[in-house]
């Protein structure tokens, strides 16, 4: 069997195709995000869904990760004051 190597990963020939709707990629036509394979279209389309790549993908925003940490910094200072 081929196999492809895209973003460090292995894939049979077969086997690498689009989270979404299961096409088959080629070296040419995919998108990864998060170690997750998408074709052109789609990655376009659930991108312009939410309007960035976090929420349109299914994961929470980078910046609220921020928020938190910064928060959980702000209460921690003030318990040390």
């Amino acid at each position: 069997m081929e196999k492809i190597t895209a973003d460090k990963y292995f894939f049979h020939k077969a086997c690498f195709c689009c989270k979404h709707c299961k096409k088959k990629l080629s070296m040419y036509s995919y998108a990864p995000l998060n170690g997750e394979f998408y074709c052109i279209f789609h990655y376009q389309q659930l991108f312009r869904r939410k309007g960035n790549y976090d929420e349109g993908f299914g994961h929470a925003q980078h910046k609220d990760r921020w928020l938190l940490k910064n928060a959980a910094d702000l209460v921690h200072d003030e318990s040390e004051a």
